[in-house]
């Protein structure tokens, strides 16, 4: 029997989470768009009746409400959105308030995911090398509001993690249709060392949230995506 899926924000990504969704035994049956959602008015028990988790897609300023409102609901959520990270103590709040689940991301594509551990290990090592500085950047589509990216935050917080304390110099650009590139480098006076991943197309993060879907139904809690990713193996 497959499982009610609801797809919160019906742009690119969640037209194609619609596409991919019946590969992970899922049934869509709700689509919610910002026409009909207003501060999150479209998000009922009605409207979300025989749905067992939610896929939040949205935008940066809608996203923090919605999810909230599936909480409120009881039921479990992935969101995808960035943007909107500001507000996660307060999400995370509600949603265990209300026993809910969330699986949140920056990025779901598991390729990503294992390279902020490739960068994190790699600025553990270089952080004892004092003649490095790092940079970091990305390129994305023309039509990403933010910038730069949550997923190249993630990264200049993985490299503070990991023991790296120097300055990083972070930048973005925004051109045509690119999917997404993310790098982080360092150099030296006598070399450079460049680590980067990119992406093909949007498939990545749609398979890894439709993954974190199935997961989540039945959980507890606020998980982040990359905390989860063994689970998923």
């Amino acid at each position: 029997m497959s499982l009610g899926l609801a797809i919160v924000g019906h742009g690119k990504m969640g037209r194609l989470i619609e596409q991919l969704a019946p590969e992970y035994g899922f049934d869509v049956r709700v689509k919610i768009e910002s026409r009909n959602n207003s501060c999150g008015a479209g998000l009922t028990r009605d409207s979300l009746r025989g749905v067992d988790v939610a896929a939040e897609f949205s935008t940066p300023n809608a996203a923090a409400k919605n999810i909230c409102r599936i909480a409120e609901l009881g039921l479990p959520c992935v969101a995808g959105t960035t943007g909107w990270l500001d507000h996660l103590p307060a999400v995370r709040a509600i949603v265990e308030q209300n026993g809910a689940a969330l699986v949140w991301a920056s990025n779901f594509s598991v390729g990503v995911n294992l390279f902020v551990q490739i960068v994190s290990h790699a600025a553990a090592l270089v952080a004892r090398q004092p003649e490095y500085e790092a940079w970091g950047w990305e390129i994305h589509h023309s039509a990403k509001k933010d910038a730069p990216s949550g997923t190249l935050l993630q990264l200049a917080e993985a490299l503070r993690r990991s023991g790296y304390d120097r300055p990083e110099n972070l930048s973005s650009n925004r051109a045509g249709a690119h999917p997404g590139t993310h790098e982080i480098g360092f150099d030296s006076a006598a070399d450079t060392i460049t680590l980067r991943h990119t992406a093909r197309n949007r498939d990545g993060f749609a398979r890894g949230a439709l993954r974190a879907a199935r997961w989540v139904i039945g959980k507890k809690g606020v998980f982040e995506f990359r905390e989860i990713l063994a689970e998923l193996s």
